[in-house]
C-alpha cells in the first residue's frame, strides 16, 4: 500500500537544512544539518540575466554541495538560460519566487544537451521514453534530492517530438547482432535518431533515483515530458502546475509514488500517465501508486497560466480533438498494481483510460472521487489488447479486479459510453462500477443499439476504433464478473439505446439503475451468461 509522508511545512522545508530533510525524509537533526550546507547559484557565476549561459555555474553549485555531502542549491530571481543540470545525492534545487530556468535552443545556443546514455537492442517504446540524460535537469541513479518551488521552468527550447520505436514487429527491422553492430552503431545509423544527439526533450528526466520530492514549482512547455521517472522508489510529486503541449507527468515502472494536488493542462498528449515500458531492459511493473486531489485539462497551451483557459484547437490522429487525461497504458510490458485515483477533477479532456497492450498484468486499481466534465470521449475505460510490443514470447496479459466509485460525469458525448472491451482469449475479470452519476447528450437512435463496434485483438490502448457504442451507459463486451450498481443516467435528449448493453459476458449484476428508460429498454445482455437484473428506476429526462 502506498504510504503518504507526515507534512512538513514549508517555511521549514525552504531553510538550508529544512530542503533536504523535506526530500529525504531525514529524521536525525544532526545529519540533516551536516547536509543542509547552502549554495548561492551567482556564487559560482551564474547571471541570471536570460543572455548567458547559466548551466555550467549552476552546476558547479550543485557539485559544490555535493562534495560536502549533500545541501541546498538555491537559484534566486532572475532568467537563467541553461542546458542540462545533473542531479547529484543529497541535494535540493530551491527555484526562488520570480526565478525561471529557460531551456537552452540548440538552434540559437548550439546542441550542448547531455546526449542520451544508452541504445538498446530492441527498443519497445519511444526513442524519447528511453532516455533521461537528454534532459534539462536530469538525475540517474541519484538519492535524496528534491526540486522545490515556488519558481518556474520554462522548456522553450527542448524538442516535442522525436524518433519512434524500434523492435521486431517493425517492417524491416534488423537486428544489431544480424548486422554486426552494436546498438549504439545501429541507433547512430538512423538519421532521425543522430539529429537529437546534443538535444533535449524533457523537462525533467529522472532514472532509478530514489527519495525524491518535487514539489510546488511551475512548467511552462516542458516538451515532448514535462517530467517522466523510469524505476524510481518513494517519489512524492506535490502542488505542480504543469502547462505544456505534450506529456505533463510519466510515471514508468516506478513503486512508491504519491502525485497529489496537481494541476495539469495538456491538450496534446496525456496530462497524468502511468507506464511499465521496456526502458529498463526488462519488465518492471509499476506499482503502489496514489494519484489524489488533482486537476487535469485540455486547453490551449499558456491559457492554464494567464487564466483565459482558451480552447485549443489541436485535432488528435483520430481527429476527436485534445487529450489531457489522466491514463494507466501505452507501454505496460510490466503491468500495474495497487493504483488508487481519487478526488480529482478533470475538464475539457479525455476521459479516464486503463489497460493491457504488451503482457503484463493490472490488478487492484481503484478511482473514485472523480468529477469528468465535457469528457472528449469515454469518460471511463477498461481495455484489453494484444499489441505485444515485448520481447517475442511474451504472453498476452490480464486485466483484473478494478473499481469505479462515487464519479460524476457531465456533457458526455453520447457515442462515447463508459466501457469494457476485452479480448476473447483474455476477457477483463472483476469490475465494479458503484454509484455512477452521467449527464448525456443523448440521441442515440435504434441503429445505434443494434450496432456491433468493431473487434480488434491487436491494437493500441486507444478505443476510438470502436465507433458510437450501442449503450446510452455503459457498455462490455468480453467479461467476467462485472457489477454496475447505483447508475444514474440522465440523457438531453431521448436515447434509444439500453443504459447497459453486454456481449459476451460472463457474470454480471446490474443492480439500482435510474434512468429515463422503462426497466425493459435498461439492459441489453446479448451472447453473455449469468447476468441478474435488480433495481430499477424511470424518471422524466
Amino acid at each position: 500500500m502506498v504510504s503518504v509522508s507526515t507534512p512538513v511545512s514549508r517555511r521549514f522545508a525552504l531553510t538550508g537544512a529544512g530542503a533536504v530533510l523535506f526530500a529525504a525524509g531525514f529524521t536525525d537533526r544532526a545529519a540533516a544539518v551536516t547536509a543542509g550546507m547552502f549554495e548561492d547559484v551567482r556564487r559560482h557565476g551564474a547571471k541570471g540575466n536570460g543572455i548567458a549561459i547559466d548551466s555550467p555555474a549552476i552546476n558547479r553549485a550543485i557539485d559544490a554541495a555535493a562534495r560536502r555531502g549533500g545541501g541546498t542549491v538555491v537559484v534566486p530571481a532572475g532568467r537563467y538560460l541553461c542546458f542540462t543540470l545533473r542531479l547529484r545525492d543529497n541535494i535540493a534545487l530551491v527555484l526562488s519566487a520570480g526565478a525561471t530556468i529557460i531551456a537552452a535552443d540548440p538552434a540559437v545556443h548550439g546542441a550542448h544537451y547531455d546526449p542520451p546514455e544508452n541504445y538498446m537492442e530492441e527498443q519497445f517504446q519511444d526513442f524519447g521514453i528511453t532516455h533521461v540524460h537528454n534532459s534539462l535537469i536530469r538525475g540517474d541513479g541519484v538519492s535524496n534530492v528534491a526540486i522545490l518551488g515556488p519558481g518556474m521552468i520554462h522548456g522553450t527550447g527542448l524538442d516535442r517530438e522525436g524518433p519512434g520505436d524500434r523492435w521486431h514487429g517493425r517492417a524491416g527491422w534488423q537486428s544489431a547482432a544480424a548486422l554486426g553492430l552494436s546498438p549504439r552503431e545501429l541507433a547512430l545509423r538512423d538519421p532521425a535518431e543522430r539529429a537529437t544527439i546534443g538535444r533535449a526533450n524533457k523537462a525533467i528526466g529522472l532514472m532509478r533515483c530514489r527519495n525524491v520530492r518535487l514539489d510546488g514549482f511551475t512548467i511552462l512547455q516542458g516538451g515532448h515530458f514535462a517530467v517522466i521517472a523510469h524505476g524510481c522508489t518513494n517519489l512524492h510529486v506535490d502542488g505542480l502546475t504543469i502547462d505544456t503541449d505534450r506529456d505533463g507527468i510519466d510515471i514508468d515502472a516506478c513503486r512508491d509514488v504519491r502525485i497529489t494536488n496537481c494541476t495539469v493542462n495538456a491538450p496534446k498528449d496525456d496530462a497524468i500517465v502511468l507506464k511499465s515500458s521496456y526502458a529498463l531492459g526488462k519488465a518492471v511493473p509499476c506499482e503502489d501508486v496514489l494519484i489524489a486531489g488533482c486537476k487535469t485539462s485540455g486547453y490551449a497551451m499558456g491559457s492554464l497560466l494567464d487564466g483565459s483557459y482558451r480552447q485549443s484547437d489541436y485535432r488528435s490522429p483520430d481527429k476527436l480533438g485534445v487529450l489531457g487525461r489522466i491514463k494507466l497504458g501505452t507501454e505496460t510490458n510490466g503491468g500495474f498494481r495497487g493504483v488508487r485515483i481519487s478526488d480529482c477533477i478533470c475538464t475539457n479532456t479525455r476521459g479516464i483510460l486503463m489497460g493491457i497492450v504488451d503482457g503484463g498484468t493490472l490488478e487492484d486499481v481503484s478511482v473514485s472521487g472523480i468529477v469528468l466534465r465535457e469528457p472528449v470521449n469515454h469518460p471511463l475505460f477498461v481495455h484489453h489488447g494484444a499489441r505485444m510490443r515485448a520481447p517475442r514470447g511474451t504472453p498476452v496479459g490480464r486485466v483484473r479486479q478494478v473499481r469505479f466509485e462515487d464519479i460524476v460525469v457531465s456533457g458526455a458525448d453520447p457515442r462515447f459510453t463508459t466501457g469494457i472491451e476485452g479480448i476473447a482469449d483474455a476477457p477483463v475479470e472483476d469490475v465494479s462500477f458503484d454509484g455512477i452519476d452521467i449527464t448525456t447528450r443523448g440521441g442515440g437512435t435504434r441503429e445505434d443499439a443494434q450496432r456491433t463496434p468493431a473487434y480488434r485483438r491487436e491494437t493500441s490502448l486507444e478505443v476510438s476504433y470502436l465507433g458510437t457504442l450501442p449503450a446510452a451507459g455503459i457498455y462490455a463486451r468480453h467479461a467476467r464478473r462485472l457489477t454496475v450498481r447505483d447508475l444514474r443516467l440522465r440523457t438531453e435528449a431521448p436515447d434509444q439505446r439500453p443504459v447497459v448493453a453486454l456481449r459476451n459476458v460472463e457474470g454480471a449484476v446490474v443492480d439500482d439503475i435510474a434512468s429515463a428508460m422503462r426497466r425493459d429498454g435498461v439492459l441489453d445482455a446479448r451472447d453473455s451468461r449469468n447476468v441478474a437484473i435488480g433495481d430499477v428506476v424511470t424518471f422524466d429526462g
